[in-house]
């Protein structure tokens, strides 16, 4: 629903603005998808890890809404003072917008991974409804040519209405329970771990598309975007896998349960993006021109690659999430060994095979991912039961001790 909300976003601002206008008001909300990522991360992540009594896993939820809203505030007022007032174009005044409205979308979106960590994703969906009937309404009755920071501000104040229904949600389920927003400032909170790898994948990805770019010309730049395009809504559920998939997971009772279940999401991911290629290859000519333009004909080259890549995501993805889940902290390795990895097949690929080559090598990458995620989960699951085990040994032969001991 987020995601077909930021859809519906995007295509009623490109309704209703002009060329130049729409321009920056995409730059402005790209930004925000970084900024977003990056709060996701370090909150939201972070928080859906939460385990134990219910009344320790109600004051996480308090504690991550008390701090993201007036650290965001903190963040977002000044910058938007200082944009404003320095005016320079365009651009500098839609990122004003955008600062100012930021303390209420991403207090937003740190209420859905709270409800996913209280185990009641069905308040984070009606919120998401809500936000989706005012916010798209609200951009369809402003004037054609209307400004970018116009409707940046009316879409971030659109939010208002499902931030206070789950703000009242929240509220009731987690009465009576304490709260300690500090504890996302302190050493050792999982949160920065996974700030860190957020910034080493986006960096990969930027990297990429850079090297590309230098290395290559713009049209195998357009295909292999184009093509990454048609998987959109596989992404959606590689992130709703690793946004939602931990309490989820902790539910399955004991590791080993949950490592199997992680592999029987990856693999139904895996056959999700193999029929989504089926129906992407069959996709007659026309059909695929009405959504890519020109673009279609080099990114069709590339799906078997792509889907390829995709189901190796999939899987790659559910590795993680594994490790997520039985040992946080040593996801963060894999991400800085494989991001980089993936950009040097890329390159790799394209000078053995142009654009096909890139397309393989991002493949080649993702499944050295993959490979390596579920290697990591194998070996922490084994050395788990080779603890449990000396445990019970211990634990049996005290009792048995030498006679007269005592």
């Amino acid at each position: 629903m987020a995601a077909l909300t930021n859809i519906a976003v995007l295509v009623v601002a490109a309704r209703q603005s002009t060329v130049h206008a729409f321009a920056t008001f995409s730059l402005v909300y790209t930004v925000f998808t970084v900024v977003l990522g990056l709060t996701v991360a370090y909150v939201g992540q972070a928080l859906v890890l939460e385990k134990g009594d219910p009344t320790g896993v109600a004051g996480a939820c308090r504690s991550a809404v008390a701090f993201t809203a007036p650290a965001s505030a903190a963040l977002g007022l000044p910058t938007a003072a200082v944009l404003w007032a320095a005016g320079g174009g365009g651009t500098a005044t839609a990122l004003a917008a955008l600062a100012l409205v930021l303390p209420l979308v991403l207090t937003h979106e740190t209420t859905r991974y709270a409800f996913a960590a209280l185990h009641r994703p069905h308040h984070a969906l009606g919120a998401d409804l809500l936000r989706l009937a005012v916010a798209v309404p609200a951009l369809a009755v402003q004037p054609h040519g209307a400004s970018a920071h116009r409707l940046l501000l009316v879409w971030g104040l659109a939010t208002l209405p499902a931030l206070a229904a789950a703000s009242l949600l929240l509220r009731r389920h987690t009465r009576g329970a304490g709260q300690d927003p500090a504890r996302y400032l302190r050493a050792g909170h999982l949160g920065r771990r996974f700030a860190v790898e957020f910034g080493v994948g986006n960096a990969g990805t930027q990297l990429a598309i850079i090297g590309l770019g230098l290395v290559a010309n713009p049209l195998a730049v357009g295909a292999l975007r184009g093509a990454a395009t048609l998987y959109g809504p596989l992404n959606v559920l590689f992130n709703a896998a690793t946004g939602f998939g931990p309490p989820l997971l902790h539910r399955a009772g004991g590791d080993r349960r949950a490592a199997r279940t992680a592999c029987a999401a990856g693999g139904v991911l895996a056959v999700a993006a193999a029929a989504w290629t089926a129906v992407l290859v069959l996709l007659p000519g026309a059909y695929g021109r009405a959504l890519l333009g020109d673009t279609w004909s080099a990114a069709a080259r590339l799906l078997p690659a792509t889907g390829s890549q995709y189901a190796a995501m999939a899987l790659g993805t559910c590795g993680l999430l594994a490790l997520r889940v039985l040992r946080p902290r040593t996801t963060l390795p894999i991400q800085l060994v494989f991001s980089l990895a993936s950009v040097g097949c890329m390159l790799g690929g394209y000078a053995l095979g142009g654009v096909l080559g890139a397309a393989w090598g991002l493949c080649a990458g993702s499944a050295a991912k993959c490979a390596a995620s579920w290697s990591r989960a194998v070996r922490v699951l084994r050395a788990g039961e080779r603890a449990e085990a000396g445990a019970l040994t211990s634990a049996s032969a005290a009792p048995g001790g030498p006679r007269g001991a005592s």
